[in-house]
């Protein structure tokens, strides 16, 4: 009983941060924008890949998301896919 009420509360929050990930969201990302608002208007992201000068970060699944880089925690690049 515990485990599945777990399992529900997990799939409602994974489903919750994806719905942060629309097209009216991606439209107020700007280049210049730091980390913390970013996180604060899309949640944490899915998954992000630290190189030598940059950080590459993505929110969303593979069909449906925003892929955002960064240097020094300002956006430089965005994109999306699937909005």
């Amino acid at each position: 009983m515990k485990k599945s009420l777990l399992l529900a509360i997990a799939a409602g929050l994974t489903l919750t941060a994806c719905s942060k990930v629309t097209l009216e969201n991606y439209e107020q990302i700007k280049v210049g924008m730091d980390r913390a608002e970013v996180e604060a208007l899309l949640g944490s992201p899915s998954a992000c890949e630290d190189k030598a000068l940059h950080t590459n970060c993505i929110w969303g699944s593979e069909s449906k998301n925003i892929q955002i880089t960064l240097v020094s925690d300002k956006v430089t690049l965005y994109t999306e896919k699937g909005l």
